[in-house]
């Protein structure tokens, strides 16, 4: 399985970039996840760097079992990492206050298995259309499902940052896992933090599906998406992946 990969993170008008990123991919799977950290004192910072970081270190001893039952599996390797986060953070008195959202991609040739929590997103897509994306776990996400907000007013919603699900130690909540068909040749996935599909236009999101986008395409968007915040952007990060 061959990819295309390119990711890009933007501090914004923050203080501090809360949101992070990793990435593993070899020859016969790959991992990518992006956080965004919630929390002051860096808490936020830091639970998104930590469980960026336990969610990799674990992946040897949860891939091989991924083809028994892959959600199942998923979940336990993403409560595991919280555990791993939890030792990470070695008493921090703001360890409890420290909230992260995670969206989560494996990818092999048998199997698309996809995970988030929070606000962060997962996109599908050819070069024709929007495939699929994950829902929102806030309180925006509940409304437009009830009908009473549109898809465009998500970002702009009062309480665009009150979510219903979130990463932490005391694990309050559950990860939302699904397992998906494999990855085609030509097909598109995008991760990203709200600060980047905040602002981002249907049309901008076709344009990174075309097949002759990637990273300079990847980079026009996160510009245009910067100067359409007008200086009130938070912290963007983004991850592309495409099947070559």
């Amino acid at each position: 399985m061959h990819l295309a990969f390119y990711q890009l993170t933007a501090l914004g008008d923050r203080a501090i970039n809360q949101d992070y990123m990793a990435s593993s991919i070899l020859d016969n799977y790959a991992i990518f996840v992006v956080a965004d950290g919630l929390g002051g004192h860096h808490a936020g910072e830091k639970a998104s760097r930590f469980f960026c970081h336990s969610l990799l270190k674990l992946a040897d001893r949860y891939v091989d079992q991924l083809v028994h039952n892959p959600t199942q599996v998923m979940s336990t390797w993403i409560d595991h990492a919280i555990d791993t986060m939890k030792a990470l953070f070695a008493g921090d008195p703001n360890a409890e206050s420290a909230h992260t959202t995670c969206a989560i991609l494996y990818l092999d040739t048998q199997i698309t298995i996809a995970a988030h929590c929070g606000d962060s997103r997962i996109y599908r897509l050819n070069s024709d259309k929007l495939l699929w994306r994950t829902l929102d776990h806030s309180i925006p996400q509940q409304l437009f499902n009830e009908g009473k907000i549109s898809d465009a007013e998500l970002a702009s919603h009062p309480d665009q940052n009150q979510l219903t699900r979130s990463i932490n130690v005391q694990k309050l909540h559950k990860a939302e896992v699904q397992t998906l068909q494999p990855i085609k040749q030509g097909e598109t996935f995008i991760l990203c933090s709200d600060g980047f599909w905040g602002n981002l236009k249907t049309e901008e999101l076709s344009f990174l599906a075309q097949p002759d986008s990637g990273k300079l395409e990847l980079n026009k968007v996160a510009r245009l998406l910067a100067l359409r915040a007008q200086g009130y952007s938070d912290n963007l990060t983004v991850q592309w992946i495409r099947r070559i």
